[in-house]
């Protein structure tokens, strides 16, 4: 039994309050309160991360309360600058509570590695020898895979021939690769480089890349959920259904609807160590799969008029391996949010999608999103002009009753204030 998401009051709290709930809740040591408080990272621990390091850069972590996935409820840790996203997925999520929650799936963890040959006499007799080569390929493919000890590795091969391109054609292998609840990009990159001198000599041809694809289709995620038209108002749900529309037919408006998406998504890639930037990609590239960029999301209205709502996206990202088990601040996002496998993990992101869409579009279809998110923003602007401590919020608080949020305006009332 999982402890429940709902976290009454807790934007009223202060930080040291909310550290208690999640102490509580989650079992966090003292250690692990400390690394939150500090940002976790030591110099010498990014040092070791990347190149080059000349310091470490911070960002706000808040926690999403309300989410309920597959009867399951969940705490949602997000890494993100931009006020107004974890308030709005909070409240989405609420919404979605009290009409069952969310529903979600995800595909088995199977990653695409690609490899690509060029420079054959016979593309055609090439293609021949690959596809008799098939299990001899696979078994070379999994000799230096770490993922075989742990019960995944390569599953199949797809072979394409690509015949018209201004180098010649090419042949463009891919394995699929059963990553478990690793990210996988490591493992499937290695695979790609162990098979390539075989390829080489089987075909004649050279190889040129062997790497991953981030259109991971293979591994797509679902979420599905259900909002009472009670809830919203027979309104703002027509005018939500009518701004879906223009996101399928409009790849301008499309760009900042699945940007709203991505919000949610991509706070919880980062918070948890996992590679946003290849979600990102997987995340876009699907949206313009039919040819024309749309909508990642469906919403309508069911029979009886309440807002339905469904998102389906590739999701890259692991619970182990790389900087998941690096970061300190990684491994206690993950230890909050719960969940016990990369499939699991892929359906709760899903669903933290789907409710930060519902958030941005509750939000445009009813009092538009300047009310809310700027009375947020009214924050950074305050700070910006160089308020501390408690001017934040009373300079803050001022620019948001008078709807006059501007650095000018700030600049003025912290001079009252002084």
């Amino acid at each position: 039994m999982t402890a429940s998401s709902r976290l009454e009051g807790f934007y009223r709290l202060n930080v040291s309050e909310r550290q208690g709930i999640l102490r509580d809740r989650c079992n966090l040591t003292e250690v692990e309160i400390g690394a939150l408080e500090s940002g976790g990272l030591s110099l010498e621990l990014a040092n070791r991360l990347i190149e080059n390091v000349v310091g470490v850069h911070g960002l706000p972590l808040g926690i999403a309360a309300n989410f309920q996935v597959n009867g399951r409820d969940y705490l949602i840790p997000m890494a993100i600058e931009e006020p107004s996203v974890v308030a709005a997925a909070s409240h989405a999520a609420k919404l979605v509570r009290d009409a069952g929650g969310f529903t979600a799936s995800a595909d088995k963890p199977m990653m695409i590695g690609q490899v690509q040959i060029v420079g054959m006499n016979d593309v055609d007799a090439a293609y021949q020898k690959i596809v008799a080569a098939r299990d001899e390929i696979i078994k070379l493919a999994d000799s230096k895979s770490t993922l075989v000890e742990f019960g995944g590795g390569t599953r199949d091969l797809e072979v394409r021939v690509i015949r018209e391109t201004r180098v010649g054609p090419m042949i463009i292998l891919h394995l699929i690769v059963d990553v478990r609840d690793a990210m996988g990009a490591n493992s499937v990159n290695t695979s790609c480089e162990t098979i390539a001198p075989f390829l080489e000599k089987l075909t004649g041809g050279r190889v040129v890349l062997r790497i991953l694809s981030n259109l991971a289709d293979k591994r797509v995620a679902r979420a599905e959920c259900r909002v009472a038209r009670d809830a919203l108002g027979a309104d703002v749900v027509r005018n939500i259904v009518e701004a879906q529309v223009m996101a399928e037919v409009d790849p301008y408006r499309a760009a900042t609807h699945n940007k709203g998406i991505m919000n949610g998504i991509d706070s919880v890639v980062i918070a948890t160590g996992n590679d946003w930037r290849a979600v990102e990609a997987g995340a876009h590239a699907y949206a313009a799969r039919s040819g024309q960029y749309r909508a990642l999301t469906q919403w309508d209205r069911d029979t009886n008029g309440d807002l339905v709502g469904s998102l389906e996206l590739p999701i890259v990202s692991g619970i182990l391996g790389g900087t998941v088990n690096a970061h300190p601040l990684a491994r206690i996002a993950l230890k909050i949010l719960g969940v016990q496998s990369a499939p699991e993990f892929a359906g709760v992101l899903a669903s933290v999608g789907l409710a930060q869409n519902l958030g941005a579009l509750r939000a445009l279809a009813a009092e538009g999103i300047q009310r809310g998110h700027m009375a947020l923003h009214a924050r950074q602007i305050a700070i910006s002009a160089g308020a501390t401590g408690d001017q934040v919020d009373r300079i803050a608080d001022r620019m948001a009753e008078e709807k006059n949020v501007s650095i000018t305006r700030a600049k003025e009332l912290l001079r009252r204030d002084s």
